[in-house]
């Protein structure tokens, strides 16, 4: 397979969590990987990763095969972790790796300082769904107007590449693309979160192991239960039923765990919308998937760049699912639609539709199949989630060793594999794993000899009485100029041609480089012995390779900058006694803040038509009124903000890069969110230059890195979230009109989410509210909330001075009994 080049197509870029897996990639195709480091600092802490001292080996090998190579540093960054990660950071670039992906702010302008030439992909998980947010990291959004006096002459953080939210849809994706140059990266294939990347908050509200720290502890693949009512009456939970609910589905009993996305019947969309890059997820996957995954999207991808149908075969749809689905679906990319997302009756492996259940008699399983089966494959059963291995397979009573394709076959099991009492008749079978799929795919990527290899241009110059010229460029970059050490001598019998140039330098053996194309200029008739031409064809070879380690590596800041950078911005005025704001969530919880006499409001509201009377109410008690963003930033949303300028309001609570850049300058207080994910004085000190006040701090802070942070930064221009229940997911997911309503969308959905209550309930009987935003998002929020309140006066004498309480479904005497508590 050679390697492709063409520039109108997308990169592939497949996960490489392993060597292995970075084998399979590079030989089926891949034109990147991405892959993480065992010291930490990646969004996949349990995949194999490498060694930092493999860094220059893997990249020597991605170059000769004409791959590229990203690292992945795209966790947020503790304060004290800045320094190794300079330290990661030159050893990277000095092996020479194509980009790095980052997720923290700080890290990303510690990155960009430290070696300007390198290119920085900004992770999903910095959640950049819009071009505005995308300008902002740059400094340069029309928003953005260079108005701040004081600021820092660069700001831009250095972002070349975006890796999108996978929840954008399609259309959102090309309008992304004509409003901003920078790339796009787009996932097509592989596991889905069901919150937005970064702003996961379960694993660590409910097992203390950050998501934005590289510990998913997939805390969405869990069984809930769903409690609802009507609004205005107490949640029951639903029992199970085998009735329908009223959105036409039965139980769901696992409501956040989305099925996997596939997309190879949506590239040629993706590309329309100016897609740079189609990214496979799957660095804990094997590298079997990994292998599979991107051969099947080379191959379309190819088919498309030579004006061929690119699709898929049934039998190569059941192969992706059968290395690994729980189920597929298109994502977000035709525009939501919470029924095709989840499917509700299972969070692991799926894999493919092998038949159905007639009978089960005498140790067999009769089977009506829909897919071939063969001794040794792995199975499952839906429903009770039975499964195994098959042992042997009968076809009209006798014992076929060979693979059946159709009809009723006798399936059997090893003892103990399975209880078949509770494997019922019209119970579907599903094929999980296929011994023989798998034994050709290690294949690709376990031979001693490339199976894809580069392309390689000679142009060769032959005359006699000169040496034999050879000038060799490879598509990996690689190039070198070879000559003989004779001089070429006239020819009595057997002149060279160009077909025994093509033939001697075409055996290319072992080798990655396959001859793509020789153009010769012979002059005269000149006389090149074999033994010459085989030994050119080595040393080109060799004088390739080399050729790509004497790449002018890239320029590094003298070591270090991180000390310049943490030079720290102005403190706040100070201030006699701690400061409580109060997130409010309804009008009435606003006007209970304000008679317990509050510092501060700040109104996040579902119905923006409450802020007019909550500022009435603010601005009688002389209490100032922060109006609170939504979390993920929308063109629809934004044509609000005016309003809001208009009706007065005091401040802004931001959570986006966007809102941030829009309101600076424009109020007269603005606070950047928990949702920013600052945890190092790096990223806050961008944020304040950005024009905000203060910066909330991220619940990944716990009090050890907290304490490092105070040490580093203005703690004045901090503010600290002392009681309230944790945001645990933040999704694009409905779960209201995945369970109550038929429709898709805002415009069919009916609105559930205007008259019911709903709560999740966990293994341990914990309720978690569910809540939707104006933008139709929902946030489960944890059941029980946390307080630190007693912490304020040790944190008031560090120098912080501004605390938040955040309230949930309080009543207003609840709120005030809160903030009097304070």
């Amino acid at each position: 397979m050679p390697f492709s080049c063409e520039k109108n197509l997308p990169e592939l870029v497949a996960p490489a969590g392993s060597w292995e897996a970075a084998r399979a990639a590079v030989e089926n195709g891949a034109d990147a990987v991405y892959f993480g480091l065992k010291s930490g600092l990646n969004a996949r802490a349990r995949a194999e990763n490498f060694h930092e001292e493999e860094l220059a080996e893997l990249m020597t090998f991605l170059r000769r095969r004409g791959v590229r190579g990203y690292l992945a540093l795209n966790t947020l960054v503790f304060s004290r972790e800045l320094e190794s990660l300079e330290a990661v950071a030159r050893r990277a670039v000095s092996a020479g790796v194509d980009a790095v992906i980052v997720q923290d702010i700080g890290a990303a302008r510690l990155l960009h300082h430290l070696c300007p030439a390198l290119p920085l992909h900004a992770s999903t998980q910095m959640t950049l769904s819009d071009a505005e947010c995308i300008k902002a990291t740059e400094g340069d959004s029309p928003i953005f107007s260079a108005k701040k006096s004081g600021q820092s002459p660069d700001q831009s953080l250095g972002i070349r590449r975006v890796v999108l939210p996978r929840e954008l849809s399609i259309a959102e994706i090309a309008q992304i693309h004509r409003e901003t140059p920078i790339e796009l990266e787009v996932f097509v294939h592989g596991a889905l979160c069901i919150s937005y990347s970064g702003q996961c908050l379960a694993s660590l509200a409910l097992g203390g192991r950050s998501g934005n720290r590289g510990q998913c502890a997939q805390a969405c693949r869990l069984p809930y239960d769903l409690a609802s009512c009507e609004v205005g009456c107490q949640p029951a939970l639903r029992k199970p039923s085998p009735r329908p609910s009223p959105g036409g589905r039965g139980r769901i009993a696992y409501p956040l765990s989305p099925r996997d996305l596939a997309a190879y019947d949506r590239l040629p969309e993706l590309i329309a919308a100016g897609v740079s890059a189609l990214k496979i997820e799957g660095r804990l996957k094997e590298p079997e998937y990994v292998a599979l995954v991107t051969r099947r999207y080379r191959e379309l991808l190819d088919a498309l760049a030579a004006g061929k149908e690119a699709s898929l075969a049934p039998r190569e749809v059941e192969e992706l699912e059968v290395a690994f689905s729980r189920g597929f679906c298109h994502g977000w990319l035709d525009g939501p639609n919470p029924h095709a997302l989840v499917g509700g009756d299972s969070p692991g492996k799926r894999g493919s539709h092998l038949g159905m259940v007639r009978q089960v008699r005498g140790g067999h399983v009769v089977v009506e199949l829909a897919a071939p089966v063969r001794r040794g494959t792995g199975v499952v059963f839906s429903g009770g989630e039975q499964g195994g291995r098959v042992f042997e397979v009968f076809q009209q009573g006798r014992s076929v060793e060979e693979e059946v394709t159709t009809g009723l076959v006798e399936l059997t099991f090893g003892r103990d594999q399975l209880d078949l009492r509770k494997i019922q008749p019209g119970q579907e079978i599903r094929k999980t794993d296929d011994p023989q799929l798998l034994r050709s795919l290690r294949h690709t990527y376990s031979g001693k000899k490339p199976l894809r290899r580069v392309p390689l241009r000679i142009t060769a110059f032959a005359a006699a009485g000169q040496k034999l010229t050879l000038d060799a460029r490879a598509d990996s970059g690689a190039a070198c100029r070879i000559q003989s050490e004779e001089m070429l001598v006239e020819a009595e019998k057997h002149p060279l041609t160009e077909e025994v140039l093509c033939q001697q330098l075409g055996r290319l053996g072992g080798s990655v480089y396959v001859l793509d194309r020789l153009e010769a200029t012979i002059t005269g008739q000149p006389m090149v012995p074999l033994s010459v031409l085989g030994r050119l064809r080595r040393q080109m070879i060799e004088a390739l390779d080399a050729s790509l380690e004497s790449l002018p590596p890239r320029e590094l800041a003298p070591a270090p900058v991180l000390d310049a950078l943490r030079r720290q911005v102005a403190e706040s005025p100070p201030s006699p006694a701690p400061k409580i704001l109060v997130l409010c969530r309804t009008l009435q919880q606003l006007r209970a803040a304000l008679d317990a006499r509050a510092d501060a409001v700040i109104a996040d509201f579902l119905e923006p038509g409450d802020l007019s009377p909550a500022l009435h109410s603010a601005r009688s008690e002389e209490i100032p009124l922060y109006w609170a963003t939504c979390r993920i930033h929308s063109t629809e949303e934004q044509r609000r903000w005016r309003d809001w300028l208009e009706l007065g309001i005091d401040g802004v609570l931001a959570r986006n890069l966007a809102a941030i850049a829009y309101f600076s300058g424009r109020v007269s207080s603005l606070i950047a969110d928990f949702s920013l994910n600052a945890v190092n004085e790096l990223t806050i000190n961008w944020l304040l230059e950005q024009g905000t006040d203060r910066v909330t701090t991220a619940y990944d802070l716990k009090s050890k890195t907290l304490e490092d942070l105070l040490d580093r930064t203005p703690p004045g221009r901090l503010e600290i979230i002392v009681h309230g229940r944790v945001p645990m997911f933040h999704t694009a997911h409905c779960l209201f009109c995945a369970a109550f309503s038929e429709g898709s969308r805002r415009e069919d959905c009916g609105r559930p989410c205007r008259r019911r209550i709903l709560r999740l309930k966990d293994r341990k009987g914990v309720a978690h509210p569910v809540l939707t935003d104006a933008a139709c998002r929902n946030t489960v929020f944890q059941g029980r909330p946390f307080s630190t309140v007693k912490n304020i006066p040790a944190l008031f004498r560090r120098g912080v001075k501004h605390f938040r309480i955040e309230l949930l479904d309080e009543s207003p005497e609840e709120t005030v009994r809160l903030v009097n508590k304070v």
